[in-house]
């Protein structure tokens, strides 16, 4: 049969089984006769039919196995016959050897061309195997590590392991190189597939670790061994990408930069330190979609009713407490986005301006050339703002213009590194506020943590861990079981998939303010909101947990 009969020959099969239509087949075989494509290849490519829908129907066409690489068991000697590079370049993965007969999983099992070569090249038999190509990809990342093929490419073009001053010009000369650029590019993509906040680049005596932060947990990327004697020129590359100082390997610097992937635009924080064994990087990815409107917080019908009244208010302060990384930005965000209107005028100034808001004035503070949030916020209010958002109060004088900024008139956000909400009177005693500021202008002071989800697509009842209900101290019996995630390919074992927010908030009542002027202590504070209604994170949390969100495991690992 010749390959353009089996090309008709698949067209009717897919019509058979309801796939495609007759009008779709002469549109594709119109435009095969132009580009002389594989009809599959057109059909996938114009979105007519998926690969995962025409790959089963080709295979039995074709009288050849059907695979998933995932799937697979992993042979040693298959996987050590075929180099990352080869693997990379012809799209293919190997699955079993034997004999001197290689099986062999493609996605275009046309390309007769790609197929003799890997016979020349490897010096075997090929069987070859139909796959997905996002399956083989993923194969590839999963047994060679990330980038693989491109580490090969440039050690092979620079074989010498590098030592010295010279070594050091030529890997700054190598951040531009096509291997390096697609190291940096695969990393990137394959942490944002991964739903990763943070990726890490830690160099080693003689290794070089990447990790990456998935809802709030690290987790180690496989990455060739070969990755540490590439470290210098990785982190190079991603200097120039930020407009850092390549030459400058002794004091940190910090940048960020935009890129696109597949059509979505991110916006990369970098930041890199020097170590005894080199430069470390982390780069915090930030998104569009990481932006939250207050409907999408976490919060349960009555927090969100204080919240929209706290915000409502025309003057005060609202500090949001909690340690990093607990989301503290995101929700002040999601406030400024609610209130946000042409009538009003909105001023931040943060360290650093994580989310461009549209229509919002966002200012960067500078402490190099003088530039902190003191100075900033005093110039801030000659421009009349209605609503001020302060990133962060971390010293005395910053507090004290905050706080004097709510009694002016202005309606204030800004967060506090405590351990809840309670903390944060205390906090701003210990930076010298005087307690009647405090008490007079403060309105509310809400605590918060990030809990992971369960994983949706495999969750399943399960009992608790026997005495673990009674670490949150709610009475009345323990359930009989809970919702844990069993751990599935959506959620890639973990269980867990996204991540919720539980909050506590202390309103500043006037029994509280009374507290506060006495110099009262945060467990004293704590005690009196809790009498008077405040629902603490714990609680919040078990709340969750009886709902499903999450674990109970999950809340105390975070309060």
């Amino acid at each position: 049969m010749t390959v353009q009969g089996r090309r008709t020959t698949l067209g009717q099969a897919l019509i058979e089984r309801g796939l495609l239509t007759p009008e779709q087949l002469e549109t594709a075989l119109e435009e095969q006769k132009h580009s002389g494509e594989f009809l599959g290849t057109i059909l996938t490519r114009l979105g007519i039919v998926q690969s995962g829908a025409l790959l089963p129907v080709l295979a039995e066409q074709l009288g050849i196995p059907h695979v998933k690489p995932a799937e697979c068991p992993v042979d040693a000697e298959a996987l050590g016959r075929v180099p990352a590079t080869f693997a990379g370049r012809y799209g293919c993965f190997p699955i079993g050897m034997s004999g001197n007969t290689l099986t062999l999983a493609v996605s275009d099992p046309f390309d007769f061309q790609a197929l003799d070569e890997l016979r020349l090249l490897l010096g075997c038999d090929i069987r070859p195997v139909l796959a997905e190509p996002r399956g083989i990809q993923e194969a590839i990342a999963r047994h060679y590590g990330i980038g693989a093929s491109a580490v090969e490419r440039l050690l092979d073009a620079a074989p010498q392991e590098p030592s010295g001053a010279a070594a050091a010009e030529d890997l700054t000369a190598e951040a531009d190189t096509a291997s390096v650029v697609a190291f940096v590019n695969q990393l990137i993509l394959s942490a944002v597939k991964d739903r990763s906040t943070d990726i890490h680049i830690e160099p080693f005596e003689r290794q070089a670790r990447v990790r990456q932060r998935v809802d709030g947990v690290m987790y180690d990327v496989n990455v060739p061994p070969e990755l540490f004697r590439l470290h210098q020129a990785v982190v190079s590359r991603i200097k120039v990408m930020s407009n850092l100082d390549v030459a400058e390997r002794r004091l940190p610097q910090d940048g960020r930069v935009k890129v696109r992937l597949e059509d979505q635009e991110l916006d990369l924080r970098v930041s890199i330190l020097p170590t005894v064994y080199g430069e470390t990087v982390n780069l915090r990815i930030l998104t569009p979609t990481m932006l939250y409107s207050l409907e999408h917080l976490g919060l349960s019908p009555e927090q969100r009713g204080i919240l929209e009244r706290l915000i409502s208010r025309p003057h005060g302060i609202i500090f949001v407490t909690g340690p990093t990384g607990s989301g503290k930005t995101t929700t002040l965000y999601a406030c400024l986005a609610k209130l946000h209107s042409p009538r009003v005028k909105i001023l931040t100034i943060e360290d650093p301006v994580e989310y461009q808001l549209q229509g919002i004035t966002q200012l960067q503070v500078h402490p190099r050339i003088g530039f902190t949030f003191a100075h900033g916020l005093r110039s801030m209010l000659r421009h009349d703002p209605d609503i001020m958002m302060v990133g962060e109060v971390r010293d005395p004088e910053t507090a004290e213009i905050t706080i004097r900024s709510a009694l002016t008139g202005h309606l204030v956000f800004s967060t506090l590194h405590t351990n809840d909400a309670a903390g944060g009177v205390a906090r701003l005693l210990d930076m010298g506020v005087e307690p009647y500021l405090v008490a007079s202008s403060v309105l509310a002071f809400a605590a918060q943590r990030l809990v992971r989800v369960v994983c949706r697509a495999c969750a399943e009842p399960r009992p608790p861990e026997p005495g673990l209900i009674e670490e949150f101290g709610v009475p009345g019996p323990a359930p009989a079981s809970l919702r844990y995630g069993r751990g599935c390919e959506a959620c890639k074992g973990t269980g867990f998939q996204g991540r919720t927010a539980i909050y506590e908030f202390l309103l500043l009542s006037e029994t509280l303010q009374q507290l506060v002027l006495r110099h009262a202590s945060a467990r004293e504070l704590r005690r009196q909101a809790e009498q008077e209604g405040m629902i603490p994170l714990r609680l919040d949390g078990w709340s969750k947990v009886l709902q499903g969100v999450t674990t109970p495991e999950e809340v105390l690992r975070v309060t």
